[in-house]
This record gives structure tokens, sequence and C-alpha cells, in this order.
């Protein structure tokens, strides 16, 4: 864990759903080879399914620069019909239960809301899979609101964070996130970033910026503890 400065205590925290409360990829992988099998019988694509690490690498953006990343040669009508499959897919995931929240997750989420701290989720994914995922692990409860690009069609995570911080009139909260997204939305909101390392999806400078660094989702209690 890096505390790179004195931290003063949070009113809220705002998390990130994946790579950051979630282990993404016990979901996604499936339903990506899924995916790609189903747009083939469709006669949607054709050729081999492009490799996992371009759908790794680009968590955290919006569906739209996802699929540009994934398979930029196909035409949008090609891209929204993989919305709408992966949706479906890791739905129908989400109900085999085989995915799973990073250790410690909801015993410190339990913790830091006896404590008094306000929950929020902030994703750029879509409302009825960040929900789904919440409820799908029985964290939905500790959270007072969840935030989705998909549900309130906003263009980026710094509106998304602005949004919510308005709605819910927090002026001191804590950012906690994996990506590079995550720190500007709480930056450019004038919030504290926690910069998550440990799901591995991102550049080694993604959470550059960051006011401190955890390695395990359970530090994340011993810096608000230690919090001024």
């Amino acid at each position: 864990m890096n505390n790179i400065q004195r931290l003063k205590k949070p009113q809220a925290m705002i998390f990130d759903m994946d790579g950051t409360l979630f282990q993404t990829e016990t979901l996604l992988l499936p339903a990506y080879y899924r995916l790609f099998d189903r747009l083939r019988e469709e006669g949607l694509y054709h050729g081999e399914t492009p490799p996992e690490e371009r759908i790794l690498n680009s968590l955290g953006m919006l569906l739209e620069e996802i699929w540009m990343n994934v398979m930029p040669e196909q035409d949008l009508a090609v891209h929204r019909r993989a919305d709408e499959l992966l949706l479906e897919l890791e739905i129908e995931g989400l109900k085999e239960n085989s995915s799973q929240l990073y250790p410690q997750v909801e015993s410190t989420l339990r913790a830091l809301k006896e404590q008094g701290v306000r929950l929020f989720v902030a994703s750029n994914g879509l409302e009825h899979y960040v929900k789904g995922v919440a409820d799908a692990h029985r964290i939905f409860p500790l959270f007072e609101g969840i935030y989705s690009a998909g549900e309130h069609q906003t263009r980026s995570k710094v509106d998304l964070v602005k949004l919510l911080l308005n709605n819910h009139g927090i002026d001191r909260a804590w950012m906690v996130g994996d990506r590079s997204s995550d720190v500007e939305a709480g930056k450019r909101n004038g919030q504290t970033v926690i910069g998550c390392n440990y799901a591995g999806f991102g550049k080694s400078d993604e959470l550059s910026g960051s006011d401190a660094m955890i390695t395990e989702f359970g530090q994340l209690l011993q810096l608000y503890q230690e919090a001024e």
C-alpha cells in the first residue's frame, strides 16, 4: 500500500466496478468467446476471435470505444449487435454463479458502511450489467446509488461522477478505481483518488496522479481509519 500523503476522511466513497470490486475476467472471458461464436453463426463476423487482451485492455472504456479496439474493421451495426450479445451472455453468466468479487470486497464495504461512509458505484458499463453484478454478489443493498454510463447516457466518467456528486450533495469523496478514467474522474471533480493496483489490466502508468494506491481491496479500510 502506497499512502502518498495524509488523507482526509471522506463523506463518501465512489467505486468503479470492473477491476476494482469485480474480477471482471471471471464473467467476461467466457461471454467474450460465446459472443464471437454467435456473431459467426449470424454471419456478422468471419475469422478467428480477436485476442482476449484486446477487450481486457479496454476495460473502463465506454462500449463503443471497446469495440473499436477489439474489432475496428467491423461496422457500427456489428458493434451494436455485440453490445446486445455481451449483455445477454453476461447476465446468463451471472446466473451461473461462477464469477467472483475480489477478496475482502464485501467485508470491507460492510465495515466502511458501518463506520458511516456513504457508498456509491460509478461505472462506464451498461445499467443492467452493473446492477446485475452488484445484485448477483449480494452487495447491491450496501450502496446508496449505483450509477452507470448506460443509464445516465454520460459521455465520460468525469460527467458521471459530477452528476453523482451533485445529486447526493457530496463535497468530499474518495474515487476508488483501477483505470486512468477513474483518476481523471476524481481529479477533475476535485476529489481524492485511491488507485487499485491489483487487476493487472492497465498500463504501467495507468494510476499516475492517484493520491494513494492499494494492492488489495482490504487495505482501503486501513486507509480510511488512518485518515484525518
